[in-house]
């Protein structure tokens, strides 16, 4: 009798895994946050190399399916900070913020991108997908709503002239960087071994 398969999110932040939670939840996977205790130091230059590394890390000490995302902010105006540096810009999210308003005090363009790569690595740690996504935004004078997570607030995204603490998670769901990334994922994903019954033993992986 087949069983879904698991696919280990190799992210302790809870707004992450949310999200992938909701964008892969019509596939026949069961998804699980990867053990707390279980940390990867993010040595890359870039989001790319960041995911890999994480999602290939993972794979291997767990012996399962993997998927990492890193994502984060990129300001022409500050030289592409925060960058792969989003999630370490302070302490909180709150500081995070408040670096990123000083930093751009006096400064005329706000131009801003929101950037995610994602991997997904096999059991063996090798990888077998990964893909990146940009939202394109501009960085708002003053926090604006209270949804999402990270810089949410205080980016304002072209089409919908909202800030990403303001829209909707429904609609967020469907313009955001990691939407647009999974988008490109998803035919990838489907022609994984991943995706076979469980009881077909693809891949060598036996249940």
């Amino acid at each position: 009798m087949s069983r879904q398969r698991r696919l280990v999110i190799a992210s302790g932040n809870r707004g992450k895994v949310q999200e992938f939670e909701e964008h892969l939840a019509d596939f026949a996977l069961t998804l699980a946050p990867k053990p707390e205790e279980l940390d990867i130091e993010e040595t890359g230059d870039t989001f790319l190399a960041n995911a890999q590394l994480k999602a290939c890390h993972v794979a291997k000490v767990l012996g399962e399916w993997a998927i990492a995302d890193d994502s984060g902010l990129v300001v022409p105006a500050l030289g592409g900070k925060p960058g792969v540096y989003s999630a370490r810009y302070g302490a909180t999210d709150g500081e995070r913020i408040q670096r990123l308003l000083r930093e751009l005090v006096g400064q005329g363009d706000r131009r801003a991108a929101f950037v995610c790569a994602i991997v997904i690595a096999d059991p063996q740690g090798q990888i077998r997908a990964q893909a990146e996504g940009f939202c394109q935004g501009e960085i708002v004078d003053t926090p604006l709503g209270d949804r999402g997570f990270g810089y949410d607030p205080v980016f304002r995204e072209v089409t919908s002239g909202l800030t990403f603490g303001q829209l909707l998670p429904e609609h967020k769901a469907k313009i955001s960087h990691r939407a647009q990334a999974l988008r490109q994922l998803y035919p990838q994903l489907m022609d994984l071994p991943l995706m076979a019954p469980a009881d077909a033993g693809a891949d060598g992986d036996t249940p």
